[in-house]
């Protein structure tokens, strides 16, 4: 069987439950998946492929998600990756495709992932933090979209399946 790796890197949770739909989706499919979060992996030895997700903030992709894909791009060029990112507070990633930022592209080009996504974010209204309450007062909710999130899973696994044939 595929074993696949969803690591992520969260502040608030949001981003670390997405990961747990795309886990969930690839079991779905047939696919064994170990959701973790990004700090906590040592070594990609278990693995056969890889979705590294983020949050974003200010345009920057989470920095435990950085240094991940930084820590074992020499064995993720070697698997297929797929790299996701979740933040816009608005429904644009329900609407359209948003390209990844300028560092995320990077990362992609750098390990060859096969695809990356950028998901609605979510932030709560009371959100601690100066920056996050102001921008939660302006902004808050959630702008996830689970069915979107698992479309996009269920494709990596078809993905997989043709690349293991």
């Amino acid at each position: 069987m595929i074993r696949v790796l969803v690591a992520y890197a969260s502040e608030r949770g949001g981003t670390a439950e997405i990961a747990d739909w795309i886990g969930a989706a690839l079991r779905q499919a047939g696919v064994e998946a170990d959701v973790r979060p990004a700090g906590e992996v040592q070594n990609l030895d278990r693995y056969d492929a890889a979705v590294v997700g983020g949050a974003l903030y200010e345009g920057r992709w989470h920095r435990e998600a950085r240094r991940f894909v930084r820590h074992h791009a020499d064995d993720l060029v070697h698997r297929p990756v797929w790299l996701f990112s979740s933040g816009p507070l608005d429904d644009t990633a329900r609407d359209r495709v948003i390209d990844p930022v300028p560092g995320v592209a990077k990362f992609a080009g750098r390990v060859h992932a096969r695809g990356h996504a950028t998901f609605g974010g979510r932030l709560a209204p009371d959100a601690k933090g100066f920056m996050a309450s102001k921008i939660a007062k302006r902004m808050g909710g959630d702008y996830r979209d689970r069915d979107q999130v698992a479309a996009w899973a269920a494709g990596i696994a078809r993905e997989l399946r043709r690349v293991t044939v």
